[in-house]
């Protein structure tokens, strides 16, 4: 075996050798190239090299001596070799002994020597060439990706600015060539955004940037390699937008969600003022709640009138011009409604609609005192020359011109008439009270309140105070026996005008009609005669249900001052530390104390004003507008139940006292209220404004029958009643519960039941004016009328064999029983002929509570044989039913006295508590 790595030859015999060696002599070294380059692919075993490795021996053709045995690599950790293809021509080839990686290892440098075969078959005596140097360059495969060098990569801006570069990015890639290692391309693959990217990584802007819009944008960026392979994973870029330093409030929301019934919501909890840092030495915000669009202004009660006025305090004795449209009040029928406010009843007169009030609802004995009233929406009379536009007239009604007193308005300005009849006073008095105010013509709802302690007149708008600015005198009216027309919307004139005719001379024609129409919406018109109305009564009346407030006022510092408007619908609040501005600022709420709130929204304005040392402005703030949103309430479901039929005999609906048809009457409201589990039904408790009880069918007849309610009954409750043929309506803001009680202590009477077979009547109630409504209660009043009498000896007596002994035992115990009560009720019926004089004045106050059905009375056993009971029953019952008609037959003749009227009262009323059911008793 060779050494330095030649290859093994096998020795030949001893004889060849002899002979080889004789022969032949092994004279020249191998040659081979001084230098080689190389070429190999990473990762692949063949090198390419220039030129190709040969090795040449000038002893050739020469056996061994002539040929190429083998080729040497010297260099450390070379990790290559040389293998040798043909002996003969001593071509070779050099490949990789273990894989090549670029990114390990680039370039390879090592020595390489070729060996010829020696001198013979044993090897002896070869020869080695020169060293020629190798040098093998790897070449790149692209099997890497691109990798950014942060996970994350943020950088933040100023709005209003361009950037021609906001920040870099930057990826590498494992690669070892420069084709595949270099990052060629940078992409954002993120759609729609106001940036670029440029081959470098770096980010810029192509538009300016707003804190306002968008505080802060998250793109998407990747990278690409020389290659065009692509980054495996995409970076995010965050860039924050920091805003200009400019002075105004920071930190508030457009919209604030208001859930009805959960009382002081605050509007700013984060808001604070920036200055940028300028001194300051006071501040002073406005905040406006503008609530124009809701109601009458603002979101108020929308119970009728004269609920309202009792809610108030007011005295008694006030008539509503403007009621809502019902059989009673039809006046107001054919005015124009407002439907589109939240139940409240408001009128409005477009010039060409007025109501005539009948005589029977004109007040009366306006003297020296009396308070009208009127909530009234105007603006600017249309034309270029105003005419009056009259909201009250009192007028005569034939005959004359003549205005008693009226309220109009002329030129945006408010006048009242007064003429006082001469029967009166017999002077120059005060006659015209003029106001002009902007409040008159501004298209907003305001409350008006006249109040007259003649000669003086008060003005009130919305609780302030107004005194006339001219006052004008005129003489009395002459006394003329006319009738009058008080009119609302318009005045009516009575008078006539001279027509000329195409006959000689002229003549006289009456010519009533209405004239000085109203342009504009009145709502609540009433006149209290005889006394003025209260300042506190005019504040409730006209009083906001809703507005702003200030929680923890105790926490706020000592240097803030704020203050209220009358209505808290504007706030002001003023200091001198910033710090305490902000404070007091995050502490303003919004507020609504109805139950059941009128949804929408609610508009906010902020103004604000900032003084600097020695000046008196120096920062401008810019004003903030927002809304409140009042959210829908949970809609009450008012649901009245009880008995649906009434079956009295003939003499309980007789009786003084009727009987009561709802007395087992309920009224419950319940609410949906949203939870976690998806929703729930709550009985929640609120007022009432009003029931009626309707007669369905034909009226009642006055003649024979009535449906009542007693006065007392409505004592010590905000409430009052009305009746009529039609029914009863029950009216007043109070709760379910008084209601309860009001309709339970509803009378019917009908003293002539004979002629009654049924009497049909329907219960509705109503909570703000028609807002929510009940369900329809409908209840069916009968007489109980009795068949023919029959023996009750023969009817108890069965058929022969038709009973067992059993049931005849108990027949006889039936009789017996009956004759005991007969004999207990005969003695009581004398003992109370005896006290009747002196029961007759607790008889009505003891009605209701005796007023109870017999049959709670039964006193219930296991009888012996159920068709011996059922027997006795029923011939118990035919008794009673027999004596009943003995008695109405008595009570119908008209000759009896009322001693005695009275006296079969009590009988009937002693009957019935005897009726027990003698078959139920057990010995």
């Amino acid at each position: 075996m060779f050494t330095l790595g030649l290859p093994l030859v096998l020795l030949p015999s001893q004889t060849e050798m002899c002979i080889s060696f004789s022969s032949t002599v092994n004279k020249h070294k191998p040659w081979i190239e001084t230098s080689y380059h190389g070429v190999i692919t990473e990762n692949m075993d063949m090198v390419l090299l220039d030129p190709p490795l040969v090795a040449l021996d000038k002893d050739a053709p020469v056996p061994y001596a002539g040929e190429i045995c083998a080729f040497k690599i010297y260099g450390q950790d070379a990790p290559f070799e040389a293998v040798v293809l043909n002996r003969t021509s001593g071509e070779g080839v050099l490949r990789a002994s273990s894989p090549v990686d670029c990114e390990s290892q680039k370039e390879y440098t090592f020595i390489i020597q070729a060996y010829d075969c020696g001198a013979g078959p044993s090897g002896a005596d070869w020869k080695k060439s020169h060293k020629a140097v190798v040098h093998i360059q790897v070449d790149d495969v692209n099997e890497f990706c691109p990798v950014f060098r942060e996970p994350l990569y943020k950088a933040s801006v100023t709005e209003g600015k361009i950037y021609d570069s906001i920040l870099q990015v930057e990826a590498w890639d494992q690669d070892c060539s420069p084709q595949y290692s270099q990052i060629c391309n940078y992409e954002i693959v993120t759609a729609g955004t106001p940036f670029a990217i440029d081959r470098n990584g770096n980010i810029r802007n192509t538009e300016r940037l707003s804190y306002d819009k968008q505080q802060s944008s998250k793109i998407m960026v990747t990278a690409f390699d020389c290659g065009q392979k692509r980054a495996k994973e995409d970076v995010a870029v965050h860039i924050d937008v920091k805003p200009v330093c400019k002075p105004g409030w920071q930190g508030w929301n457009k919209r604030v969600d208001y859930e009805p019934g959960t009382g002081s919501r605050q509007l700013f909890p984060k808001m604070h003022l920036e200055t940028c840092g300028g001194p300051l030495s006071g501040v002073k915000a406005m905040v406006e709640l503008q609530t124009n669009h809701i109601g009458k202004g603002c979101d108020r009660e929308t119970y009728s009138e004269n609920s309202l006025q009792k809610l108030c305090g007011a005295a008694s004795g006030s008539t509503d011009l403007l009621p809502a449209p019902s059989s009673s009040s039809n006046w107001t029928a054919p005015l124009l409604t407002d439907s589109g406010r939240d139940s409240d009843l408001i009128y409005r007169f477009d010039g060409h609609q007025a109501a005539n009030v009948p005589d029977h609802v004109v007040p009366q004995n306006l003297t020296d005192q009396f308070t009208i009233a009127t909530w009234m929406k105007h603006g600017p009379s249309p034309g270029l020359r105003a005419e009056k536009e009259t909201l009250l007239c009192n007028s005569d009604k034939t005959e004359m011109n003549r205005h008693h007193y009226s309220l109009y308005v002329h030129n945006c300005r408010l006048v009242f008439l007064l003429r006082r009849d001469f029967t009166q006073v017999d002077t120059f008095r005060p006659a015209e009270f003029h106001w002009k105010l902007e409040q008159i013509c501004d298209k907003e709802w305001h409350y008006y309140v006249i109040n007259v302690e003649f000669p003086a007149v008060t003005l009130f708008v919305d609780g302030v105070t107004y005194e006339p600015y001219l006052v004008t005198d005129d003489w009395p009216i002459h006394t003329a026996k006319i009738d009058t027309q008080l009119t609302v919307g318009a005045c009516w004139q009575g008078g006539c005008e001279k027509v000329k005719t195409k006959q000689a001379g002229e003549m006289r024609q009456i010519y009533p009609r209405e004239d000085q129409y109203f342009r504009g919406s009145l709502s609540g018109l009433t006149i209290r005669p005889g006394r003025i109305e209260t300042q506190k009564v005019i504040s409730c009346l006209q009083a906001c249900k809703e507005g702003l407030d200030i929680n923890s006022l105790e926490s706020l510092a000592k240097d803030i001052k704020f203050h209220f408007n009358p209505a808290q619908s504007v706030l002001v609040v003023e200091g001198e530390d910033l710090d305490s501005i902000n404070t007091a600022m995050t502490k303003v709420s919004y507020i609504n104390s109805r139950q059941f709130p009128t949804p929408g929204l609610r508009r906010l304005h902020i103004t604000t004003t900032v003084q600097c040392f020695g000046e008196d402005t120096c920062l401008s703030i810019p004003d903030i507008k927002s809304v409140v949103m009042v959210l829908p309430p949970s809609e009450p479901r008012i649901t009245i139940t009880g008995s649906n039929r009434l079956v009295r005999p003939a003499s309980d609906l007789r009786g003084p006292l009727g009987v009561a048809p709802f007395k087992e009457l309920h009224i419950t409201s319940t609410v949906m209220k949203a939870d976690s589990f998806g929703g729930c039904v709550m009985e929640v408790m609120h007022n009432l404004d009003y029931c009626d009880v309707l007669v369905i069918g034909e009226e009642l007849n006055p003649e024979r029958e009535s449906l009542e309610i007693h006065h007392s009954v409505l004592l010590g409750k905000h409430l009052d009643a009305t009746n009529s043929t039609s029914g009863i309506s029950i009216y007043g803001v109070d709760s379910m519960a008084h209601y309860e009680q009001a309709l339970r202590q509803v009378r019917y009477r009908n003293w002539r039941p004979a002629t009654l077979s049924e009497r049909r009547l329907r219960l509705t109630c109503s909570e703000l004016n028609g807002r929510y409504t009940s369900n329809e209660f409908n209840l069916e009043v009968s007489v109980l009328h009795h068949s023919a009498p029959r023996s009750f000896f023969a009817s108890s007596l069965p058929p022969p064999g038709a009973a067992p002994p059993a049931a005849t035992a108990v027949i006889v115990v039936c009789i017996a029983a009956l004759v005991v009560i007969v004999v207990i009720g005969v003695y009581r019926i004398h003992a109370t002929h005896q006290e009747g004089s002196r029961e007759d004045d607790d008889d009505e106050a003891k009605d209701t509570e005796e007023d109870w059905d017999n049959s709670a009375l039964n006193i219930t056993v296991n009888p012996m044989e159920n068709v011996g009971a059922q027997a006795c029953d029923e011939e118990v019952t035919e008794e009673v039913h027999e004596e009943e008609e003995e008695e109405e037959e008595q009570n119908s003749d008209e000759d009896g006295g009322e001693e005695k009227e009275r006296e079969e009262v009590k009988e009937r009323k002693q009957m019935g508590k005897l009726e027990w059911d003698s078959c139920s008793i057990t010995y």
